[in-house]
């Protein structure tokens, strides 16, 4: 008897813990799709960066607009966006990240139908500077919502991956999207194909992402000005170079306006209880590194889209629908290392990847410096797109982790800010800097000449990110 009455509670527990183990399943599972969820809607911020950009002609000629007009409909998006992006991290941790992403996504989504049913110039530029108010409110949520959100650290590398893969191959994306709707409908379903994304994402995401807690204490208003100030200001004096030259009062003075205001801004976070920007995420070697090489990378990148696009439509004739597939390489090798980049990150660490990335990006762009009038897209773009896209798809996501490692999760949407600021900056720094060197080479009419020293200059770039990564991210020596 007294062995039947021990196997009786040997054999209840399988049934009985069955529910235990299901929930576990059911809560990874939960947040896989919650993670997938806030990932559309970066999907749907990172295309509007570029599916406009293809529509431009068409938009100059439906709305009337003069080149120097037309060139704000992409800065009033950038201003915003760049400007208020700091600001819009502090926001999540103190008021909830889900919230403040829901908030940011809403605004984005009514302006991009307020912006398709534009009939006026400025009501364009209006709704396209509100779009940039809803990305900035969105964009540092959904990196801090991924990081949070994940159950390990596995998981935690794959969702940084993907977030990448997102980040960059939804830029080339948007040129293929741009191009179809441009060409098979009108340069308005550049912004209605928002519409329905934002709304789904808006439905969904509150079942399946729970909210973050919220950060007690203050709101550091003072700190939110001048962040924003000074990335404004740096951002405008970076839009403008290329046309107003960067030795003229405005570049000049908005530079000296930003830096006055990030000094400022470094003063106020030394002295509030709460800070815009916690000081301590700026100590840390291996982070700023990650920072610094984001800015190269991301510089080269957005400046690679413009020459490439300018090559393929002035030089090989190519239309607006083929001179987006033709990124469709770069796109595919940026998704391929999404899911590859997490398993060597645990194997081999965030630093040789960075660099490895970084010196292929550059041979990208020596390979594509030789194009001249008698090249061809299988030869002359091909090859090195498809490195550039597994050279990024290396690059992107161990920065990414670099940056957000070891941030206080009350701390987790400054982190985010600051990283998606920087890949703003670096956008604008590398575009300035590439449409200068380009354009002290050209020949009207033509798009070689000039061309060679402006891909020479974004090798310039990843090569200096390669040695900055073998400089910064080392591992700390251990202590015996």
């Amino acid at each position: 008897m007294s062995t039947t009455t021990h196997r009786i509670p040997a054999a209840n527990p399988p049934t009985s813990s069955a529910p235990s183990r299901a929930r576990p399943q059911r809560n990874s599972r939960r947040a896989a799709i919650g993670i997938m969820i806030v990932l559309l809607g970066q999907l749907m911020l990172t295309l509007d960066g570029t599916i406009v950009n293809v529509a431009l002609p068409s938009i100059g000629t439906n709305l009337g607009l003069s080149p120097s007009s037309l060139s704000w409909i992409v800065n009033a998006y950038t201003l915003a966006f760049g400007g208020l992006m700091l600001t819009g991290g502090r926001l999540g941790d103190t008021y909830g990240r889900l919230r403040v992403f829901l908030i940011g996504l809403s605004i984005f989504t009514a302006s991009s139908l307020l912006g398709g049913f534009a009939q006026t110039p400025d009501l364009l530029i209006a709704a396209r500077a509100a779009q940039g108010i809803g990305a900035a409110l969105a964009a540092p949520g959904v990196l801090a919502l991924v990081t949070t959100s994940a159950r390990d650290d596995a998981a935690r590398n794959r969702a940084l991956a993907l977030f990448a893969a997102v980040g960059i191959g939804g830029s080339t994306l948007g040129l293929l999207l741009g191009g179809v709707v441009t060409e098979i409908g009108s340069w308005r379903w550049t912004l209605f194909i928002n519409v329905p994304i934002g709304i789904a994402v808006i439905a969904l995401a509150p079942r399946f992402v729970a909210e973050t807690q919220r950060n007690r204490g203050r709101f550091d208003l003072i700190g939110a000005l001048c962040a924003t100030g000074a990335a404004v200001a740096i951002v405008w004096a970076l839009t403008g170079a290329p046309d107003y030259g960067w030795t003229s009062p405005q570049t000049i003075g908005c530079l000296a306006a930003g830096v006055v205001l990030l000094a400022a801004l470094a003063v106020t976070e030394r002295r509030v209880a709460n800070p815009m920007l916690v000081p301590s995420l700026l100590r840390d070697r291996r982070r700023l590194g990650a920072l610094a090489v984001t800015t190269l990378v991301f510089g080269s990148q957005i400046a690679t889209f413009f020459l490439v696009v300018q090559y393929l439509q002035r030089a090989l004739n190519f239309g607006p629908i083929a001179a987006g597939a033709a990124f469709l390489p770069m796109t595919l090798g940026i998704f391929a290392m999404a899911r590859i980049a997490p398993k060597l990150v645990a194997r081999f660490g965030q630093a040789p990847l960075l660099i490895t990335g970084a010196l292929g990006l550059t041979a990208s762009y020596v390979w594509l410096s030789n194009i001249d009038n008698s090249s061809d897209y299988a030869t002359a773009v091909l090859g090195p797109l498809l490195i550039n896209g597994i050279s990024a798809g290396l690059t992107f996501m161990p920065a990414a982790s670099l940056v957000m490692s070891g941030v206080d999760p009350q701390h987790a949407g400054s982190a985010s800010g600051l990283l998606q600021t920087v890949q703003q900056l670096g956008g604008a720094i590398g575009l300035a800097v590439i449409v200068s060197v380009y354009a002290a080479g050209s020949i009207p009419g033509q798009f070689v000449p000039g061309a060679r020293a402006a891909f020479l200059t974004t090798a310039a770039f990843t090569l200096l990110a390669a040695i900055l990564a073998a400089l910064l991210l080392r591992s700390p020596r251990r202590v015996r």
